[in-house]
């Protein structure tokens, strides 16, 4: 009989937990009227729990399927490590996570730090809450996670940034080379809106935490995340500023995403 019972509690038990998923979704965008893919990757849920949750934004040609299979290992063991739902968006290989002044099918801000957090927060046991919720990127994901962090500082209180892609005044020809062009246009009539170095006074007000990180190699960004490192220095912004060898590859992003997601959950940790 006591066998029995034991194992009667040991099937209410697992009914309430349900197994680690990797779904693809494809989650409709009102503003762009399409379908956008996107991965979300949960911990194994247990019934009446809620969840932090962090949104990851791929670089340039990357897509959200290559993000959880090439760029960061183990996202299913660091959901489950970390009680966290991972949001992989694809930024439709190189939309630069803007809402684009010169295509309207182009809307990734708004998708993504409005619509899909939205879609997440209805249908996922999510904790509603700006305090446990943050975005993070690499290349042209870190410009977007900052681009669209800063705009939403309501939604999230921790953004980061992994070699990213931060000034468009150094691009020069790579600012037609990755299609930045396509999206907002000549650089000569550019708005201040998009230049991340302009973001400062946001910053300031937002009561956000920023990572910033950058290999020593990479010689695309690594003058340019050190100057945003210094301005945000000097206007006393609460950041953490970290630099370690390698290049603008997937060996040094690899490396840079584990080690944000742990800074991460000790940030949700402490602000509890």
């Amino acid at each position: 009989m006591k066998t029995l019972f034991t194992t009667l509690a040991l099937l209410v038990v697992s009914l309430s937990i349900s197994a680690q998923q990797i779904i693809n979704k494809k989650v409709f965008s009102k503003k762009m009227n399409k379908e956008i893919e996107t991965v979300i990757i949960t911990p194994k849920l247990i019934k009446g729990r809620t969840y932090k949750t962090i949104y990851i934004l791929h670089g340039y040609s990357g897509n959200a399927d290559r993000t959880y299979k090439q760029d960061i290992p183990d996202l299913t063991g660091k959901s489950q490590k970390y009680n966290t739902i991972y949001v992989l968006a694809d930024g439709n290989f190189n939309s630069w996570y803007v809402d684009s002044p010169v295509d309207k099918s182009s809307q990734y801000q708004t998708f993504i730090g409005k619509e899909l957090v939205d879609y997440i927060d209805a249908n996922y046991p999510t904790i509603k809450d700006r305090k446990s919720r943050g975005i993070l990127g690499w290349s042209m994901g870190g410009y977007g996670a900052l681009n669209i962090g800063v705009f939403y500082a309501n939604t999230f209180s921790i953004v980061g940034s992994s070699c990213g892609a931060l000034d468009f005044n150094r691009f020069g020809e790579n600012f037609h080379n990755y299609q930045v062009d396509k999206f907002l246009g000549e650089f000569k009539s550019l708005s201040k809106e998009y230049f991340t170095f302009e973001k400062t006074k946001q910053m300031a007000q937002t009561h956000q935490f920023y990572i910033v990180d950058c290999g020593t190699e990479d010689n695309q960004m690594i003058d340019m995340n050190r100057d945003f490192h210094q301005l945000l220095t000097n206007e006393k912004i609460e950041h953490l500023y970290i630099e370690s060898p390698g290049g603008h590859d997937p060996k040094y992003w690899n490396k840079s995403l584990a080690n944000q997601l742990a800074l991460f959950d000790n940030y949700f940790s402490s602000e509890k």
